[in-house]
């Protein structure tokens, strides 16, 4: 260290300063206050740094200045800024109250007294009330005296607390995050939910506050309790979220506390996968860790090119999930499962596969699930046997080509069919579980017919297990199901299949049965209602139809009669369509279904946050719920069960199959209904981008036309409502159906524009040159359809009463305009000719002269002269008003005079 001159120290600081190198500066004045032995320069020295010191530093320099020079004015109002910026606001008021002292009549120092005076008031009102609630609510958590109902009314007000920004921040610095720890290694029930959902209020949107030192976040899943662990669940997508961007928050100097998030996130995921093959850990919680990843691993969009967390999963936890699908609860030492485990842990299988970008990532999947089916096959171990093929079952549940791939490998069938027929129960069972999923490929299916027919009715004759009596029934029930409803392609004898079903629908009402057997009755009659006489005995049965949450409605494809003569001509096979599978039985199933209440079962589906909701499912609850709303009549109580709310989610993601049919039930109820009750409050508007999607040319013209028919509606409630339509592009796509040739769905377009022109958007594109837009509206006012006719003219009236300027550009657009409009005049229909004499009163009242004594010399003065001497007539009162009004216009312009008889 050299000793510099601390004159020129400072004046090189200077520079640096003014160049805004602050650092540079900073280090220049330290080094000259070291060198400096005046006390005076020292003083200007001190000054000069805490000027440019960053935020916390500034204080230590300012204080020293000051000690050397009390009466430094300078150096006390730049201290009192810099403690204000650090949030010390009393320490702040004192410096700026002797800088008043000083100089009593400074208004800088005079207004930030009054400004730190209010803030301080303001600060100690909430800082009193949030601290001492806080405290308070600690107090008697930590008070094993206190009684039950009070702590469980403080836990519950520190989650409300913990919601609030300065709730989470007084819980934070009161030492919270360890206290509520400790209410989690309590053990009870009520105290860890608490803590839980504290947390996840802190943890919400705040980076800062997630690295929560302790690592027991996980544990807490560790809880055998479906609700802590749903809580748990939540915390943890409350703290990725965080982590994950969600938070936008400036930190100032907190932000140094935020850790690297990759790093953070990299651990959550690690010890999701720990979880999820740890035997410490219950059901549920494996359950909760399971769907955690489904719903933070995988891309959110395929256009998002970054899927290097799904590629982390697959090395670092495939094999660890493969697990889970291999187990057996039947054999001991098996992890603890719920009834769900198996199946969440398959559709997480599938995501993680649907996820994968290109083939080497895809190969190495299935490599990872080849070598682990083929370590577990031991002919020596049946149960380390039995587990690679049940891993097998999850996977044909899950990434379907991937299983599917494994079962075609040399001696896997045959494997599934010597375990079929072993002593052991449990082997029977599993192998039987895996034909079934894998008899999916109508292929594969023959094969099994062949050869597992036989064996699954041998099975089910000679067990007295019932879980596998059903297991074996309903790969019966699969298999005669193979060839879909194709009447000619029935693999059993008449009457089989409803013999089959009874049995179903028998264990299905036996609650003394465990749920997982019941669901595979479930799964049985799902492939056995291909046969219309199934579906028929069905609806039939009251006590089968409440236990149901899903039945399978399929829409059918018309098969144009030509091309069935034709495959018969070259002798290919025709599906037949069984008798009872005809419109009117339909119509008759749907009726009995709606009234046993199954929107209400669909809406509660699309409501659970489930990962098992799967891209599929929701396709078919599309599907079910767009066969179940054709009739006009049925829609009124698909919206009274809440089914207009929940089509909303299905028609916005899935599929693209589902979100086109998702979005054409949305168009049907929102064409009939009132939007108010059938989308209550915002949901209205996240209805219309579903409609206008149904508007693109590669949807089929019932689907455009009920589109159009539903923002008709939309449009003619409010204003808000047809703002939300064009900005969603719609504009363009509806002038273009107004030119189809199809008379319905040009009718709905124009009726759509007609409740569309009142904005002002719209009548600017009509006063745009180079357009036909107007010309096409004044030449469907002369077209034959009465509707037609209403909509357009009806257009043309609202247009020509909001811009004058059109009333001139509707007579230059077309020759035949007068002709039209004498037309709309002259016509039966009320509605119609009202329309047309408010367009001539339009046209008068325009401020072109020339045009309106166009008019009256035409033989309108005529038929407007016959209208308006017409009786009164409720019936054409409106056409009759508007006529004399036009009358009364012309005498006003000079253009007629009143008649009056001689004296």
């Amino acid at each position: 260290y050299q000793m510099g001159d601390p004159i020129q120290l400072k004046d090189e600081g200077n520079k640096h300063f003014q160049a805004g190198e602050t650092d540079k500066a900073i280090e220049c004045y330290t080094k000259a206050i070291k060198a400096c032995k005046d006390k005076n320069v020292l003083a200007v020295i001190y000054r000069n740094r805490s000027a440019c010191h960053k935020l916390i530093i500034t204080l230590s320099s300012s204080l020293i200045a000051i000690d050397v020079d009390a009466a430094d004015i300078k150096a006390l109002y730049r201290r009192c800024q810099a403690l204000e910026k650090l949030g010390k606001l009393d320490m702040a008021f004192k410096d700026v109250q002797r800088c008043a002292t000083i100089e009593p009549k400074n208004k800088t120092f005079l207004e930030t007294l009054r400004r730190l005076g209010a803030d301080i008031q303001a600060k100690l009102k909430t800082t009193f009330s949030t601290d001492s609630r806080v405290q308070n609510m600690f107090d008697i958590l930590l008070d094993d005296e206190m009684e039950t109902e009070k702590r469980e009314r403080a836990a519950n007000n520190l989650i409300v607390l913990s919601r609030e920004d300065a709730g989470a921040e007084r819980i934070f610095q009161n030492n919270g995050v360890p206290l509520l720890l400790n209410m989690i290694e309590s053990g009870k029930r009520e105290m860890i939910l608490a803590a839980v959902r504290t947390l996840s209020g802190m943890c919400t949107g705040h980076k800062a506050r997630v690295s929560i030192k302790n690592g027991s976040r996980q544990s807490i899943m560790a809880v055998d309790n479906e609700e802590i662990a749903l809580a748990t669940c939540n915390l943890f997508q409350c703290i990725n979220d965080s982590l994950t961007g969600g938070d936008k928050r400036e930190y100032g100097k907190e932000e140094a506390l935020v850790l690297d998030a990759s790093k953070d996130l990299k651990t959550i995921l690690l010890s999701l996968l720990e979880m999820v093959a740890n035997k410490k850990v219950p059901g549920h919680g494996r359950d909760q860790a399971l769907n955690l990843l489904s719903r933070n691993v995988p891309r959110t969009t395929k256009k998002a090119k970054d899927n290097s967390r799904t590629l982390f999963t697959i090395d670092h936890g495939l094999k660890k999930i493969l697990k889970v699908c291999g187990q057996v609860p039947e054999l001991p030492d098996q992890l603890p499962m719920t009834e769900n485990t198996q199946l969440i842990a398959s559709v997480l299988l599938d995501k993680l596969y649907d996820d994968l970008i290109c083939d080497p990532e895809r190969n190495n999947f299935r490599d990872i699930c080849d070598e682990y089916i083929k370590s577990k096959i031991d002919p020596n171990d049946m149960d380390k046997t039995i587990h690679a093929v049940n891993t097998i079952s999850g996977l044909l549940q899950g990434p379907f080509d991937v299983g599917n791939a494994l079962v075609g490998r040399q001696g896997i069938m045959e494997m599934m069919v010597a375990l079929c027929g072993s002593e052991r129960e449990v082997d029977q069972m599993v192998a039987v579980e895996a034909l079934i999923h894998s008899s999916s490929k109508m292929s594969r299916a023959s094969f099994i017919i062949t050869n597992g027919v036989s064996l699954l009715k041998d099975i089910y004759k000679k067990t007295k297990n019932e879980k596998i009596k059903i297991r074996a029934l309903v790969g019966l029930c699969k298999l005669g199901s193979a060839g879909g409803d194709d009447y000619a392609l029935r693999q059993f004898a008449e009457g089989s299949t409803e013999k089959l079903a009874k049995q179903c629908r028998k264990w299905l009402c036996n609650p003394q049965i465990d749920t997982k057997t019941r669901k595979w009755a479930i799964e049985g009659l799902a492939y056995l209602t291909n046969d219309a006489d199934v579906k028929d005995d069905f609806v039939e049965d009251e006590p089968t139809l409440g236990k149901t949450s899903l039945l399978f409605l399929y829409e059918k494809k018309e098969i144009m009669p030509e091309l069935v003569q034709l495959a018969k001509f070259s002798k290919q096979h025709v599906p037949e369509q069984h008798p009872k599978d005809k419109k009117d039985f339909i119509d008759k199933r749907v009726k009995r279904l709606l009234k046993a209440g199954i929107t209400s079962a669909l809406a509660v589906m699309v409501k659970a946050d489930s990962t098992i909701l799967t891209n599929q499912t929701k396709e078919m609850l599309a599907r079910v719920f767009l066969a179940l709303s054709q009739d006009p009549k049925d829609r009124g109580i698909i919206v009274a069960q809440g089914g207009g709310k929940a089509l909303i989610p299905l028609a916005l993601e899935g599929t693209d199959a589902g979100k086109t049919r998702a979005s054409h039930a949305l168009a049907k109820i929102a064409a009939i209904s009132n939007p108010e009750i059938a989308f209550p409050g915002e949901r209205v508007y996240e209805v219309v981008r579903p409609l206008v999607s149904l508007l693109q040319t590669d949807k089929d013209g019932m689907q455009n036309y009920e589109a159009l028919k539903g923002l008709t509606n939309l449009a003619g409630f409010s204003e808000k409502l047809r703002v939300k339509i064009l900005k969603e592009k719609a504009l363009p796509e509806i002038e273009n159906y107004m030119f189809e040739d199809h008379d319905q769905i040009r009718q709905a377009a124009t009726e759509c524009m007609c409740n569309l022109v009142t904005c002002k958007q719209v009548q600017d594109r009509y006063l745009e040159d180079g357009n036909d837009k107007l010309k096409l509206m004044i030449l469907l006012c002369g077209e034959d359809d009465d509707n037609l006719q209403i909509a357009a003219a009806g257009a043309l009236a609202m247009l020509t009463a909001a811009e004058k300027k059109l009333c001139n550009k509707l007579t230059l657009v077309t020759t035949q305009w007068l002709e039209i409009l004498q037309r709309l005049c002259l016509h039966t229909n009320p509605n119609v000719q009202h329309r047309g004499l408010v367009i001539v009163y339009n046209l008068l009242n325009s401020d072109d002269s020339e045009l309106a004594k166009k008019l009256i010399e035409s033989e309108l003065l005529e038929i407007l002269t016959v209208i308006g001497k017409a009786e009164d007539n409720p019936r054409r009162q409106g056409a009759i008003d508007a006529a004399r009004t036009c009358l009364v216009r012309a005498m006003d312009l000079g253009l007629i005079k009143p008649f009056t008889s001689p004296s």
